[in-house]
């Protein structure tokens, strides 16, 4: 348990390493797994990406974080909280995200594990507010962002998409520390 930062009920959360470059990049270059995204990604961009997270660890003690399960030690993808500024209504504001690789869908954990980043950012960070974004048809991450206790706040067109216009549409939604703490004292 040593290896994490946090864990779930099923899930263990920590920062990347380079033995999970393979199979984080097998998952990235998976068009399932990436339907909701412009592109899928290349080894390269992968690796580039993991970089981008190990640094906004170092600048921020936070990232969407590696995710594998406990009992098998199996990398299952990203869950976790990343620092957004991209020019919107809705940013400057920490995002809780998840992508999963196909094998690990359907089993409840994008939910557990977003609740308890949840959990990590009002409790730990301090944090007053936490966003989710995804596109306006990605109806399964917006089904997990209901079961957790936020709110759709609005629509936005992405800023970083709009040379993409099949994904630009997006949906923010949000929860508040004190809805946070409402949802929890009545589950």
């Amino acid at each position: 348990m040593e290896r994490y930062i946090f864990t779930s009920e099923r899930i263990g959360f920590r920062n990347w390493i380079k033995e999970d470059l393979s199979e984080f990049a097998m998952m990235n270059a998976d068009a399932q797994v990436m339907e909701h995204f412009p592109n899928i990604l290349t080894l390269s961009e992968t690796k580039d990406f993991i970089k981008r997270l190990q640094d906004h660890y170092i600048e921020h003690g936070h990232n969407y974080f590696a995710a594998e399960l406990i009992e098998t030690g199996e990398f299952i993808g990203f869950i976790g909280l990343a620092y957004q500024d991209y020019p919107t209504k809705y940013t400057p504001a920490v995002d809780v995200g998840w992508r999963l690789k196909n094998s690990a869908w359907g089993k409840g954990f994008a939910t557990e594990g977003a609740e308890r980043c949840l959990k990590f950012g009002f409790e730990e960070l301090k944090l007053k507010r936490i966003i989710s974004t995804c596109t306006e048809i990605n109806t399964r991450s917006e089904r997990v962002m209901n079961k957790i206790g936020m709110r759709k706040v609005g629509s936005f067109k992405h800023p970083k998409l709009s040379e993409h216009p099949d994904y630009e549409n997006c949906i923010c939604y949000q929860i508040t520390q004190n809805e946070w703490k409402q949802k929890i004292s009545n589950d």
